[in-house]
């Protein structure tokens, strides 16, 4: 009992390294590795600061292809089995087999929004550490106080929130579709 309890745990664990989100580590550790002697000029430090903008839009672009590649993937495989419902409907192997893979694709598209989130949100973290070196902090501090800090969900509602719920959507409806046309098969 011990054992597996112990087993458990460890599979618990790992699975959670999935599933659970992390926050990014904070300003503070990154301002301690930062900055080097010979970034103290303004100009690269603003030439660095502008790059560096330019990469965090650009993964918030592929994330937002990567969305509309699964998005479309999934309309696709809908209007697919729609058109051949019936033939397919029939075999319980390849409803199951089709439900493996669609449910592999949703946790892949999860995975995907998931990890965008997390490379975006370091970037953040670092944005506003390059930030403290100008005159101005437009999107460290002044976006994210016109937002309200994230706690207003009326104010704002961070679009990943959305991102994350579609895949999770999609792969409880293909089990759904997937249990009732079962449970239709044997009655």
């Amino acid at each position: 009992p011990r054992d597996t309890w112990i087993m458990f745990n460890a599979i618990r664990s790992r699975l959670r390294a999935y599933f659970v989100t992390v926050p990014p580590v904070g300003v503070d550790s990154v301002r301690d590795v930062l900055w080097s002697s010979d970034a103290q000029q303004d100009l690269a430090v603003l030439e660095q600061y502008k790059i560096y903008v330019e990469m965090a839009d650009r993964i918030s672009a592929r994330r937002g292809l990567a969305n509309t590649f699964f998005l479309s993937l999934n309309t696709g495989i809908g209007a697919i089995a729609a058109t051949g419902w019936k033939d397919i409907a029939s075999n319980l192997w390849v409803l199951l087999f089709l439900l493996i893979v669609l449910e592999i694709q949703c946790l892949a598209w999860f995975w995907l929004v998931r990890s965008y989130r997390q490379l975006n949100g370091a970037k953040y973290v670092v944005i506003g550490a390059l930030e403290e070196r100008l005159p101005a902090s437009p999107y460290w501090k002044g976006e994210w106080e016109a937002l309200g800090r994230g706690a207003q969900p009326e104010r704002y509602w961070p679009l990943t929130h959305v991102e994350q719920t579609i895949p999770r959507l999609f792969a409880i409806t293909y089990l759904t579709v997937f249990v009732f046309t079962v449970i239709a098969i044997s009655s």
